[in-house]
């Protein structure tokens, strides 16, 4: 096995966790919302959210996790196989949609840009279970 199948083969199969945690992570999102369960990160005093809103902010979570994955693919097989420029511009184009699609995410998700400091007095978003 050379060199350019093995970083195809990472390629591929972080292209397959990319879109395995965004799928289960919508069926794990459902029941988890329909059972009340409440997003990590939401201030102490803050109301419950809906479970429709819940389920969306639990997915976007997932979604966020598989572009992340998806990101690190395109970059691996794009850097590792074919550095030409017409194949750098084309990572470039999706790199951009992509955390385009991250940061509208993370706004819905928490109610601020990711560069936006946490307000005071709000728990930070753990990530220990």
């Amino acid at each position: 096995m050379d060199f350019r199948s093995i970083i195809e083969a990472i390629g591929g199969l972080m292209d397959f966790a990319g879109v395995a945690v965004m799928v289960v992570g919508a069926l794990v999102s459902l029941p988890m919302a329909l059972r009340g369960v409440q997003p990590r990160g939401l201030p102490a005093d803050s109301e419950p959210l809906s479970k429709y809103r819940s389920y969306r902010q639990l997915l976007g979570r997932s979604i966020l996790l598989g572009l992340e994955l998806l990101v690190a693919a395109d970059i691996i097989r794009t850097v590792a196989i074919t550095p030409t420029f017409e194949s750098v511009a084309v990572l470039a184009v999706i790199v951009l949609i992509r955390t385009f699609l991250s940061f509208s995410l993370e706004l819905e998700i928490t109610g601020r840009w990711p560069w936006q400091k946490q307000p005071a007095g709000a728990p930070a978003a753990s990530t220990a279970s």
